[in-house]
This record gives C-alpha cells, structure tokens and sequence, in this order.
C-alpha cells in the first residue's frame, strides 16, 4: 500500500527538539515500512538546515522511509501571526506537491489544523480514502487560550475543521477527551478511532542509567529530583512550578530539585523568575535521543498544564516516556491523565492552579523513597500493558488497511 503521510513537523531521534518533541510520526512511519507499505512523509525543515538558501524540496530516507522536506521557519518562540503565516505557506506550499505523490491512502496528523489543506487536495486529486489524525483540538484549543480571536478566521477553522472530518474516511483522536471532541463536532462513532500517544519501550526503560548526570546536576542521596522536559510555552503554566519551588526555597527544603529541560517561548521568562533559587535547574533543549539518560536520572516526572479544559484532554509525549522509564509522575492535569495516575497509582495528582499543593505534594513524594520505587515499578507495568509502540502501531495499520482496501 502506497501511504502519502502528511504531517508539518516530523521529527526524528537525531534531531534537535524540546524534550518532549513527538517523534511519533518517525515511529509509527517506519513500522509501517517494515510492514511492507511504501511510506511518503510530507513535512518542513523548520530550522531550514537541509535545504538552507535553496528553493524547493528535499528528498531524504529515514528508516525506510521517503522523507519531502520543505524549508519553512517554525518556532513556538514565534508570535501567533508569524506562527499562522508558517501554517499558511506549508499548506500551500505541498498541496500540489503532495498531490503529486502516487497514494493509496492518505494519512495526516494534526496539528496545525491546516495540514488539511494539502491532505484534503490530494485526497480529492486522487480519489483515494484520508485519514485525519488528530493530536490536539483544533481550532478550540487556540480560541480556549486566547491565541485565535479573529471572528472570520474561527469560523474559517471551524469550517476546516467541519469539512475535513466529513471528507475524512476515519478519524483518530490521541485521547478519550479528543475523541469526545470529535464526536461533538458531528462525527459518527465509526468514523472515531482511539490510537494514543505511545510508550518507547526498549528506548525508556527501568535499566538505563541516569547517574552521570545526576552528578552533573549535583544531585545526591540527599535530594529528589524532579524533572520536567518538553516545551516551554503558554499551554504549560511553568511558572506555578517556579512558585512551587520558590516556596519550598523559603522553607528552608533541600531535598526537592526540579530541573527543567527543554525550550520554548516562555523560558527566558521562566529562569529571569527562577534567578537566585537553588532549587532551580534549566537545560537543553536536546535531541530526543539524548533524553533516555536524563530521564533516568529522575525521580519523579513532571507533567503540567495550565488549567484550561480543553488541554486537559491532551496526549503529552513526556507522560509516556516518563512511564516507560519506570518514573513516577506528578501531574496537575485533570481527565484522563489524571484517572490513569490515580488508578495505577503511579505517581501525584494536584489540582491544576494551585502551587501550594504542587510544593507539598512534591515534599510528601520526596519523603516517601521507597513508595517512589513502587511507583515507578506499576507505572512501568502501566506502560508494557496498555501503551506499547507496535501496539498502537498496529491499531494504526488496521485502520489504514481497512480504509485502503475500502
């Protein structure tokens, strides 16, 4: 089966990201080659390194892959105007290129909702089924955070968005709270899929070892460290950790560290907050490759959010590696997040908002060592059981076989 995979910013181990930064895509596109499907992504070179000073496309293989990239500047440091012009130029930029990929299906992942543009060209160009994936809700995330005011353009998004699950021959959302998303906005229960975000679990796992940067990070017997890793922008609410440090550094508590890895928008505002805390690390951002052994080096992962519904129903990255790693998580996301943590009884739940329970919440989890490792231990359990990679690539390839052969 020939697969045209849409997705704007794909990424692989090797490459530069937030910590966090979704490698999916890479992952679920190369066990989809080696299933024997001839795999096209369709993506940009946001920091423009492979096509720097050219026009047009370059082709490379990842993994058995065909990678098509197109050099188009993206940062979540952007303005939301600059931000909406990326979005723009990449939709225009591929629709007929990637029209121009011979399909069977054709298969995009979201977000920015406008990645329906070229999928909606090629899907109605080649009179071949498209699937949408559906990673976060568009365009009600934007308009809950404030991000998309403009009355013309929601209606244009909420317009996309209308058409593209109509076109769509199924829709896959990453969380139960998603998938309730899309059935809100008219789309019938058989055209829904469940796949989630996914657990790495050779690349995460319980025997890696985190001491040399434990060292680095002067991190002793004496100490818990937290970590938290992924972006830094308006959607994590960093800076009720900087609160809860700031009143754990007054107390006079020394066993509590948190470490922040990653970029992002807000993190040259994140550390101006955090100057003088000796509570307080920053590093990276680096490549997803390179996360193993600093999440090793954790005793517990962070997972945070502002409290805003609609993030609530998100499928973050670092939850899952964190998981996968055998790490406790201490999160403030309310829904389904929050139910797998309480049910497994893998990690803290808080109330999103409140730095003070995040502060005591987080003394209580270095206070209790042993219950840490028993943590950890069912969250690794959680991981192997429910959120395997070829697990949830195999949900994927059911759904696009089905929908190919249709």
């Amino acid at each position: 089966m020939r697969i045209v995979y849409l997705h704007q910013y794909f990424l692989t181990p090797s490459m530069l990201g937030d910590g966090s930064a979704g490698t999916r895509s890479y992952e679920m596109g190369r066990r989809l080659a080696c299933a024997g499907h001839n795999v096209e992504i369709v993506t940009s070179d946001t920091r423009m390194a492979r096509n720097a000073g050219k026009r047009g496309w370059l082709i490379t293989e990842e993994s058995g892959m065909r990678v098509h990239w197109l050099s188009i500047r993206y940062s979540n440091k952007m303005s939301i105007r600059d931000r909406l012009v990326a979005f723009g130029k990449f939709a225009l930029g591929s629709s007929r290129y990637a029209a121009s990929l011979k399909a069977d299906v054709v298969f995009a992942s979201s977000t920015p909702l406008t990645i329906a543009l070229p999928a909606l060209y090629c899907h109605w160009r080649q009179r071949v089924p498209m699937i949408f994936e559906v990673r976060d809700l568009w365009p009600e995330a934007p308009i809950q955070m404030g991000a998309l005011r403009n009355r013309l353009l929601i209606y244009l998004a909420r317009r996309l968005e209308s058409t593209t699950y109509n076109a769509a021959a199924q829709v896959i959302g990453l969380s139960p709270g998603i998938c309730n998303g899309i059935r809100a906005a008219g789309v019938p229960e058989q055209k829904i899929s469940l796949i989630p975000n996914s657990c790495d679990l050779e690349t995460f796992n319980p025997s890696v070892e985190g001491g040399d940067w434990r060292r680095r990070l002067r991190i002793d017997g004496r100490h818990t460290l937290f970590l938290y890793f992924g972006a830094m922008g308006a959607a994590n609410g960093l800076q009720e950790l900087i609160v809860a440090a700031r009143s754990l550094h007054e107390s006079g508590d020394r066993s509590c560290i948190f470490a922040l890895i990653g970029d992002g928008r807000e993190r040259h505002q994140l550390e101006a907050a955090a100057k003088g805390l000796a509570n307080m690390r920053f590093l990276g951002p680096f490549p997803k490759r390179e996360m193993p052994t600093l999440v090793a080096a954790a005793d517990v992962c962070l997972t945070l959010f502002r409290d805003i519904p609609i993030l609530h129903t998100c499928s973050p990255n670092k939850f899952f590696d964190a998981i996968s790693a055998g790490k406790p998580v201490l999160t403030n996301m309310r829904g389904w997040i929050a139910d797998l943590v309480i049910k497994h009884e893998c990690g803290a739940v808080v109330n999103p908002g409140d730095s003070q329970a995040l502060a005591r919440a987080a003394l209580q989890l270095a206070k209790s060592r042993h219950e840490l490792i028993e943590m950890g231990r069912r969250a690794r359990i959680l991981a192997e059981l429910e959120f395997s990679r070829e697990k949830t690539a195999f949900e994927l390839l059911k759904v696009l076989e089905r929908c190919g052969s249709a």
